[in-house]
């Protein structure tokens, strides 16, 4: 989308030029940067529409620069691309506000159509991240806007955790890892648009989402 103006931040410089370079011909790159803390600074004054940075980053990682320029620039979007697969870092990146999701070893075609998706008010999850990841985002990104729309799963995630169950005995219960009923708790959270565990208990009570008591 021409016109899109983009900024790139990623400590690894050969990274930044290889970027730059691939999507100067179709976007605006207004900025690189290499450190969290330095996009966090220098990104308001450029007025980017996308923003494309990596989780691993010096002074301020990627999560936290992103949750403090979804303050600053609400209607910013935020693509990660990083090396990192890991489902709970996918929901955490979610929920701080991203609109993509990509793995380094993705396609440089795969990028571009990333941010030309975001840009137009989209999002994207690359599927190198697995059917199971990719197919709970897209759910949860097509029905979540509804905020009384929760999957069975969600539910049962919800009524542990109301119950007072850490996230290790909710995984036991449900026979899952700890991890995945991390990922559901986070991908509520964002799109519920809801910042803390208390919360999430409190809205599930108010809406008559879980059992008033244990069973």
């Amino acid at each position: 989308m021409l016109g899109t103006r983009v900024i790139l931040a990623d400590d690894h410089t050969m990274i930044l030029e290889a970027l730059k370079r691939l999507l100067e011909p179709e976007f605006e790159v207004v900025g690189t940067f290499g450190d969290g803390r330095a996009l966090v600074d220098g990104a308001p004054q450029l007025k980017p529409d996308v923003i494309v940075l990596d989780i691993g980053m010096p002074l301020m990682n990627g999560l936290n620069a992103g949750q403090r320029l979804k303050q600053l620039m609400p209607a910013v979007k935020l693509i990660y691309l990083t090396m990192n697969h890991d489902q709970d870092m996918v929901g955490e990146a979610f929920r701080v506000g991203a609109n993509g999701y990509l793995l380094k070893n993705s396609g440089a075609s795969e990028l571009v159509n990333a941010i030309r998706q975001v840009a137009r008010g989209g999002s994207y999850v690359t599927p190198l991240l697995g059917e199971d990841v990719v197919g709970s985002l897209t759910h949860h990104f097509k029905k979540l806007k509804s905020t009384n729309h929760l999957t069975i799963r969600q539910k049962e995630v919800l009524q542990l955790l109301a119950e007072g169950r850490s996230m290790k005995e909710a995984g036991f219960i449900l026979n899952v890892s700890h991890r995945t009923v991390a990922f559901h708790k986070y991908t509520m959270m964002e799109h519920l648009n809801i910042k803390t565990s208390a919360e999430l208990v409190q809205y599930a009570m108010n809406s008559h989402l879980v059992a008033a008591e244990a069973h």
